[in-house]
């Protein structure tokens, strides 16, 4: 495997290589990254990963400084996952100058949820993968279905944009007791990992309860609201959404194509997680 870590060895390095499947990261990895590697490997591509920690999608408040960086031991992690190359750019190689030129998302997609209790987040997100797409020119993108809204608005980037890139989603891997695996869950305590099943086991209750009944839409996610801040939580959104658009669901739909959703802290670490129903 072969790490670059500036431009100028990217392009060296991609020289002669005409299609790439690619899987962004902001390093840390865990095996849920990994399981993009592997599926992008299904194309018979070569396989770029990047490892960059967005200072772009952060806000003031929030962990860019704390963000663990373990480029060591993820290119080793990467390697054993037959990943070809890896693009591991300083913040000075992919921002040379102020970014002052930045893509802002449609606001009815990403303002919405995460984009309401971190405004600017996908504006950061969406420059960066822009950037990277630009450096790398990959055939096929691979990102996790965890970041259920950050899929949904880079596919509306790239229609939007014509961009020739196939955009993947990976179903969320999950621990044996249902957490979804998030570098975030480091941050966790022993006690608080063995409570953070509490945010999967709630979307499931809500998830069950809308597709059994449907009209109990907005009861059910008042309850389950109300379930996650009895239980120590303090959570910013739990509710149900339209898998395509994530508009709220009109009153004559049914479940099928819906999606549960839920961002809440756990102490001062802060999780999401989805279930489709």
């Amino acid at each position: 495997m072969n790490l670059v870590q500036t431009l100028t060895d990217l392009r060296y390095a991609l020289a002669g290589h005409r299609n790439w499947a690619f899987v962004p990261t902001m390093g840390n990895l865990h095996a849920g990254h990994l399981a993009l590697v592997h599926h992008a490997k299904r194309h018979g591509l070569p396989v770029v990963a990047s490892i960059f920690v967005n200072r772009l999608q952060f806000a003031a408040h929030e962990d860019f400084d704390q963000y663990p960086r373990t480029l060591v031991a993820d290119c080793a992690l990467l390697a054993q996952a037959g990943c070809d190359l890896v693009f591991a750019p300083s913040e000075a190689d992919l921002y040379p100058q102020p970014q002052t030129c930045k893509v802002h998302p449609a606001p009815e997609l990403a303002d919405i949820l995460e984009g309401h209790f971190r405004p600017g987040f996908f504006v950061g997100v969406c420059t960066v993968v822009m950037k990277l797409f630009a450096c790398i020119q990959p055939a096929v993108a691979v990102f996790g279905k965890k970041d259920y809204q950050q899929l949904l608005v880079i596919r509306h980037m790239v229609a939007q944009l014509a961009l020739p890139i196939e955009i993947e989603g990976v179903d969320t891997l999950r621990a044996q007791e249902g957490l979804a695996l998030s570098s975030r869950n480091r941050y966790l305590s022993p006690t608080q990992l063995q409570h953070a099943t509490t945010l999967h086991q709630t979307l499931q209750t809500l998830s069950a309860r809308v597709v059994a009944h449907p009209n109990e839409l907005e009861m059910a996610q008042a309850d389950a609201l109300a379930h996650l801040t009895q239980q120590g939580w303090q959570p910013d959104y739990i509710c149900i959404r339209r898998r395509a658009n994530l508009q709220v669901p009109a009153a004559h739909e049914t479940a099928g194509t819906w999606v549960a959703l839920a961002a809440a802290r756990l102490g001062s670490t802060r999780l999401i997680d989805n279930i489709e129903c």
